[in-house]
């Protein structure tokens, strides 16, 4: 059986994370034991009796700068317990390489996540010379990366086959690729009950062919409206 993937982050907010791990589909993959999420306080590496983290910038500036030393102590324990080719170090930053549904496809290959989320001012520069790669959710600052750490969780294990229960529930998902070579597309538009939907003096209905049951004619209109889709909001991912 393959260990399952387990995924550490490093914060000064264990409590965010824990509750995460308390709803849905995570609940259930952790009590199956298919996945691990933990937190690391980052106070357990801090110094003296206050368990400091931070200090003033040198050259001044407002806010606190996460400090190295204690930065490279947290990280160099988790590695000591998480030794090999299946584990990655990753930077959460605005500065990072985008994060998108490549990137949750590959790094739901490795053994053991650690991902760093900062808090304050930012973090001292030369951090970045103990992670193996920094990600960024977008163009936008947040007050810390816990937030865009769960983000990258979620998008990672939910796509291990086990977690969802039905591997092909991702398949169809906005920029998943069924096929090596194929476009990235938006996901076609669903539809549930009821078949007409009155708003004022409009009749919203279900498209007729969702309800014919012909699912190869089906299939074929939700490539088309995938594709349609794709060229109108997002033409970029088409090139």
């Amino acid at each position: 059986m393959n260990k399952p993937l387990r995924i550490t982050i490093l914060t000064l907010f264990p409590e965010f994370i824990e509750a995460y791990k308390k709803f849905g589909i995570v609940q259930r993959a952790l009590k199956k034991k298919l996945i691990f999420v933990e937190a690391l306080y980052l106070r357990k590496f801090g110094l003296d009796e206050r368990q400091t983290v931070d200090d003033r910038p040198y050259g001044g500036g407002v806010g606190m700068v996460l400090r190295p030393d204690v930065m490279h102590k947290a990280i160099q324990s988790w590695k000591r317990g998480n030794k090999g080719a299946g584990s990655r170090v990753i930077l959460l930053t605005p500065q990072g390489k985008r994060f998108g549904q490549a990137e949750a496809r590959r790094l739901v290959k490795y053994k053991n996540i650690l991902l760093v989320s900062g808090r304050y001012e930012g973090f001292d520069e030369r951090i970045r010379s103990f992670v193996d790669e920094e990600v960024s959710l977008g163009d936008f600052v947040l007050m810390g990366g816990e937030l865009p750490a769960l983000a990258v969780t979620e998008a990672v294990i939910r796509l291990i086959p086990s977690v969802l229960g039905k591997f092909e529930s991702t398949e169809a998902e906005s920029f998943s690729v069924a096929k090596p070579g194929a476009a990235t597309l938006l996901e076609y538009p669903q539809y549930t009950k009821p078949e007409v939907l009155v708003v004022g003096k409009k009749k919203l209905r279900v498209p007729k062919v969702l309800r014919t049951g012909h699912h190869a004619n089906i299939n074929e209109w939700r490539a088309a409206e995938a594709h349609k889709r794709t060229k109108k909001r997002r033409p970029d991912l088409l090139k």
